[in-house]
């Protein structure tokens, strides 16, 4: 029996609410960078991440082109999808409107209220990045009856 996911298993799966781990290349010889990130994603869609534009990462990002972006469960029995792709876009501008829905996603309505009154000025320095899933790796260890 296999243990990956079927392509409407995986779509389902990360359009599910996870931290993801975005994976870059480095470019000082270094092993690649993984940061976690809230992202948004429908499926059949893009995977959209909000992040600092001045950040290391998304220097990295927009010097490479592709990223791995990888989200979990945290409880047993484990289940995840590693998807890897190239940046699609990248948007230099993203509204309070566009962080309140990804805040919302994660926190919930009050929760973003909170986040984003806290982290409003951080709103100018944020850019939206999307990634195309073009290579997937995929495990359910549910299907192992556990």
């Amino acid at each position: 029996m296999s243990l990956a996911m079927t392509p409407a298993e995986r779509e389902a799966f990360l359009a599910e609410v996870h931290v993801a781990v975005v994976t870059v290349a480095d470019d000082d010889g270094r092993g690649p960078l993984a940061i976690p990130l809230w992202y948004d994603y429908q499926p059949g869609g893009e995977i959209i991440v909000v992040t600092d534009g001045n950040s290391r990462k998304a220097q990295l990002i927009r010097k490479a082109g592709r990223v791995t972006v990888c989200a979990q469960t945290q409880e047993m029995p484990y289940r995840y999808a590693s998807v890897e792709g190239p940046v699609t876009a990248i948007e230099d501008t993203v509204t309070v409107e566009q962080r309140w829905e990804l805040a919302r996603r994660y926190l919930g309505r009050e929760g973003a209220d909170g986040y984003i009154e806290a982290t409003r000025d951080a709103t100018d320095r944020m850019c939206a990045i999307h990634i195309r899933p073009e290579h997937w790796l995929t495990r359910d260890y549910t299907k192992a009856g556990g």
